[in-house]
């Protein structure tokens, strides 16, 4: 069935009005996986990150989420969430679902959550990504939930073939797949369901339950597609001047000027990768 994409081409009109009141920010990168990597699983490049050095605060940061700026609203999420546009935008369109109250990153996800999730992904799917903290590569304490959409018959990410492969038991036994939990779903089944098979593989990889566990035991991330799940357990967010996040795990690099090129081209990306993990 041919979803409807109601908030996919709101996100794509309030895109070209915010960047017209200055209000987001896409981030200006180049792609240099060719200088560097020889093969089409990862996509690096290079980050120009002058724009977060221009208007700096000093003193405790604002959450940007309490209140979150009207102009970048895209719709109201049943009664505990808000869908908006992230304001440096990896891609056009790059979606976040927030809490519209409080709740913490490094918390337990909920069911209402789950529940959220599902119903913007009735309308628009994609590559739905979770960085449970800062050691996970979160940049905002207060919860929050990111989409990049893609089209039905597009690859969700560079890497996904690898988490293919883990559930067909066709990857070694590396430290990476130590790491790494993957399992079918199918996001057309109720919230119940998908908030189950979350709290299953948080359990078997290690993070514990919110039943016995205030917090998750290690910092993780969360990569869901409309066909597949994967939780990550991590335990630092930065080596060798490289911050990787949910994304990195996908197959997207981002390098700065502080990135140990030469460590990554002599290595590799899933040498690099097993660093954090």
């Amino acid at each position: 069935m041919m979803k409807k994409e109601i908030y996919w081409e709101k996100a794509l009109k309030q895109t070209e009005l915010s960047i017209k009141k200055n209000c987001l920010f896409p981030l200006k990168t180049i792609d240099i996986t060719n200088d560097i990597y020889n093969s089409s699983d990862f996509i690096i490049r290079k980050l120009d990150t002058s724009i977060f050095y221009k208007s700096r605060i000093f003193g405790p940061k604002p959450n940007p989420f309490s209140p979150w700026e009207t102009i970048l609203e895209i719709d109201r999420i049943g009664s505990n969430h808000q869908l908006i546009l992230n304001k440096y935008p990896v891609q056009k369109g790059h979606l976040l679902l927030i809490t519209n109250t409080w709740k913490p990153q490094n918390g337990w996800l909920e069911l209402e959550d789950w529940e959220a999730i599902k119903e913007v992904n009735m309308d628009t799917s994609g590559l739905w990504f979770f960085n449970s903290c800062r050691e996970a590569g979160a940049s905002q304490p207060h919860r929050h939930i990111q989409l990049l959409r893609r089209n039905s018959y597009d690859k969700a990410c560079p890497r996904e073939n690898w988490f293919l492969d883990y559930m067909e038991s066709k990857i070694g036994d590396t430290k990476l797949f130590k790491s790494v939990i993957v399992n079918n779903i199918d996001m057309r089944n109720s919230a119940e369901s998908l908030y189950q098979i979350y709290l299953d593989l948080s359990n078997k990889i290690g993070l514990g339950s919110p039943k016995k566990d205030l917090n998750p035991k290690s910092a993780y991330n969360i990569l869901l597609t409309n066909n597949w799940i994967a939780l990550i357990r991590r335990t630092r967010d930065n080596v060798y001047g490289f911050s990787i996040n949910s994304l990195g795990f996908a197959g997207y690099l981002l390098v700065t000027r502080i990135s140990n090129n030469n460590y990554l081209k002599k290595n590799g990306p899933e040498k690099l990768l097993e660093n954090f993990v």
